[in-house]
């Protein structure tokens, strides 16, 4: 947490002094920063700056949602689409505390988010005011930073640290907290510079070249070397440096959920998905390997299963920009800190061209085997129901892996990252380390105005789209073509899987009844489709991906369908169940 860290100086560029209110300040700020979306929902603490807001909509586009829930997580949808930082607005007390759930998944997912709460006036701080909540204490634990002004002369050097913080080394959400006087206040503004440096936070390190000499050796030497990769090297905008390192070395290389997109699906050294769904090879092979990179990835439980029973054999190497996650769960070998997008090629250079075809077939063997066992039945069902994976994949064959996947949570989610195809980096968007359901549906509209020029689509079960389906009126509002795809098996699936394997089939309380989702789309004036016959779903897909604005498609699927292979909850990553 970088909670005690003070505000750098004030040094900025000497311009035309103008007297003018914090929440001017605020906004011009934001300009000079690049901002050109912001999501929010105004109230009575945050009433001055949105008063302000009112003669910069040509500068600024503001999205009004429909809960401060769904703001945050359009911000989310922002930021992972577009590699900028989200902004969202929300006012005092229970606006600021609907921001919770939104700021614990950006900061496990390193998502940068610029998060602005109004506050109650500073003289009524700590007097159970209306509306007043202490926002600074409740959010320190999910941010990598908060601040709260109560002086408008505090604001310049507040944000700029606010943008500099969220966005360099490890990304994650910040707050600042604005009082209603600083809000309103009226001091000279000189201008705004943006940081670029506090002396006590070091977000990009200075890279060492003995470990990555000492990593370039193991690897050089390595029979079975595989590389894990995650979401380090989208954020670190290391994408063709990846495929650099990999391609040289010709080694294997899976990924967890938030790493997917970084390189092509199709690639012949992607080997597929890490972790509890993930593919057999990746998983069995684990146990195997000599040499493990691992690049970007923080070891999650999800990826390693049982600890004690991970990757033994192995020697591991873990390149990070984070010191904390190196030796967090997986003691490294060789800990390589620092941005991936410098290391990386400094690593590339030191290895050896290589050529593992022996090992790689390993790998094909085994997709070859879940082939058999899982795919080919998930894709092409012979069963009157249709699965989640043929809808998945008639969706690639339509999209050809280039729109964004933006996906909610449960088992929609495992099927969509299993089998949707990407062309593209920055394409896949879903909560991975919180698992928020009713995150999709706000994430996408978020992710559509990050990256307009692109097909955004949503997959959701019926669970998770109930969770914030009120913002479907913020869809209507401000006009955005999101295609939205929800996967109805009439039940939250993935916890009725676990009680179906692991508590004998006693299905307690995940039944779920819905209303008649496209009815209630054409409430918010969005059209929409309910299909439930595999002759209809290429069609309907194509009708969907075709139609001028948002289109709501229901598919109804199997009701009791498993998302296999599976690793049980307990067991190591060789455990992989097929079936």
């Amino acid at each position: 947490m970088l909670n005690t860290l003070k505000l750098p100086q004030k040094d900025a560029l000497r311009t035309k002094t103008e007297n003018i209110s914090g929440s001017e300040i605020l906004l011009k700020a934001f300009i000079a920063e690049g901002v050109d979306t912001i999501f929010g929902y105004p109230g009575g603490a945050i009433m001055p700056i949105y008063d302000a807001l009112y003669d910069y909509q040509q500068q600024l586009n503001h999205i009004l949602v429909r809960h401060e829930q769904g703001g945050i997580h359009a911000a989310q949808g922002y930021a992972r689409a577009s590699g900028r930082t989200g902004v969202v607005f929300a006012t005092s007390g229970p606006g600021a505390t609907n921001l919770i759930t939104g700021l614990a998944d950006a900061l496990i997912d390193s998502t940068p988010l610029v998060c602005i709460t109004g506050q109650v006036f500073a003289h009524l701080l700590g007097t159970d005011a209306f509306q007043e909540t202490d926002v600074i204490n409740i959010t320190t634990p999910v941010t990598k930073w908060n601040f709260q002004v109560t002086d408008a002369r505090e604001l310049p050097s507040a944000i700029a640290k606010a943008f500099h913080i969220a966005g360099s080394g490890r990304p994650g959400p910040v707050l600042i907290d604005i009082t209603k006087n600083a809000q309103l206040q009226k001091i000279d503004f000189e201008g705004y510079t943006p940081c670029k440096f506090l002396r006590s936070y070091r977000p990009k390190p200075i890279v060492r070249r003995e470990p990555i000499e000492q990593a370039a050796a193991l690897i050089n030497k390595a029979k079975r070397p595989f590389v894990l990769w995650g979401q380090g090297v989208i954020l670190g905008k290391a994408e063709q440096e990846f495929r650099a390192f990999i391609e040289k070395t010709g080694i294997p290389a899976a990924w967890t959920i938030l790493g997917l997109s970084a390189l092509s699906t199709d690639h012949p050294l992607n080997v597929g998905m890490l972790g509890m769904h993930g593919n057999y090879g990746p998983n069995l092979l684990t146990n195997e390997c000599d040499v493990m990179i691992a690049i970007g990835m923080r070891f999650d439980d999800r990826v390693t299963g049982r600890l004690d029973k991970y990757a033994k054999q192995a020697t591991i190497i873990h390149l990070d920009i984070d010191p904390s996650e190196i030796d967090k769960n997986v003691k490294a070998d060789v800990g390589i800190w620092g941005d991936c997008k410098e290391t990386l090629p400094i690593l590339t250079e030191l290895v050896e061209k290589g050529s593992h075809k022996e090992w790689l077939q390993r790998f094909y063997d085994c997709t070859k085997e879940e082939e058999k066992q899982v795919i080919h039945d998930e894709l092409h069902p012979t069963t009157s129901e249709m699965t989640m994976g043929e809808v998945i994949n008639v969706m690639n064959e339509l999209t050809g892996g280039d729109a964004i996947v933006v996906t909610d949570v449960g088992q929609h989610q495992m099927v969509a990252c299993r089998y949707a195809k990407f062309n593209q980096t920055k394409s896949n968007v879903t909560s991975g380390g919180l698992g928020t359901m009713g995150f999709a549906l706000p994430a996408a509209i978020g992710a559509k105005f990050g990256a307009p020029d692109r097909t955004v689509i949503a997959i959701i079960g019926d669970g998770g789209f109930q969770m914030t389906i009120q913002e479907l009126g913020t869809i209507m509002q401000s006009n955005v073509d999101v295609k939205i795809i929800i996967l109805n098996n009439r039940f939250l699936g993935m916890v009725r899987q676990w009680q179906q394997l692991f508590h004998d089939k006693r299905y307690s309380f995940v039944n779920i009844t819905s209303p008649d989702f496209v009815m209630v789309a054409k409430g918010y004036g969005i059209a929409g489709k309910s299909i439930s016959d595999r002759n209809d779903l290429r069609e309907s897909l194509q009708t969907m991906l075709n139609h001028p604005g948002a289109f709501l498609l229901e598919i109804m699927v199997g009701k009791e369908n498993n998302v296999f292979p599976m690793v049980p909850q307990g067991c190591s990553v060789s455990e992989i169940r097929l079936k």
